[in-house]
């Protein structure tokens, strides 16, 4: 379980195909200290386990993820290169100050920006988001995207709208991405139970099964 308080951006290091995925080699700082191998780690918002951990310079650490294939294809960390700059999370810890709001980081899809551009001091993050998710978008209500707990401020017709401070901006992968790039998107947890409970009291019509796109 994380927060969606982004603790800092690490630096992708390697990405290198296997027969059964993909190791990914991540340059981290902060979320080095006390990290384990089996531990989890949000990267760009996707819950992924340490896998084997290595020392590098400056008191920076190296660790290394296999990522599924099906993560892979469902999430925009297949559009990463070396040097890219990713979030960085490590898991709540149990009497923690929770932030943001609670995230799992399972990435139910990915959006793609259509306008990110400055308002005075702050910025507007437009983001088209597939139709199957957007019963989820509620006026105020909280999203992850790219592992950043968000408030949405408008819900429009293609998707949301939130507004991203110079903070934010600053220390997130935000500041690399672009009109046209996908982002990770992940909906509040209540509003998906909330909506399993009303189909566990009204089930679907015969013939009808519902489907998920949670990856991990």
């Amino acid at each position: 379980m994380f927060t969606g308080i982004i603790e800092e951006t690490g630096i992708v290091e390697s990405i290198k195909p296997g027969a059964n995925g993909i190791r990914l080699t991540v340059r981290v700082k902060v979320c080095g200290r006390g990290t384990r191998t089996g531990d989890s780690i949000a990267v760009n918002g996707c819950c992924l386990t340490v896998v084997r951990i290595r020392a590098a310079k400056g008191g920076e650490k190296r660790l290394d993820f296999d990522l599924l294939l099906e993560t892979w294809n469902r999430t925009n960390l297949s559009a990463l290169n070396a040097g890219s700059q990713v979030n960085l999370e490590r898991a709540l810890e149990v009497g923690a100050r929770l932030g943001g709001h609670f995230v799992s980081g399972h990435i139910d899809g990915t959006g793609r920006i259509r306008r990110w551009e400055p308002r005075g001091a702050d910025s507007l993050l437009e983001i088209d988001v597939p139709a199957a998710l957007r019963r989820y978008l509620l006026f105020k209500g909280s999203i992850a995207i790219d592992g950043i707990s968000l408030t949405i401020a408008e819900v429009t017709r293609r998707g949301l709208i939130v507004w991203i401070i110079p903070h934010t901006r600053s220390v997130t992968a935000l500041q690399e991405r672009a009109v046209g790039d996908r982002v990770n998107l992940e909906a509040d947890l209540l509003g998906k139970f909330v909506e399993r409970l009303l189909k566990a009291e009204r089930p679907d019509k015969p013939g009808r099964r519902a489907t998920s796109t949670r990856t991990r």
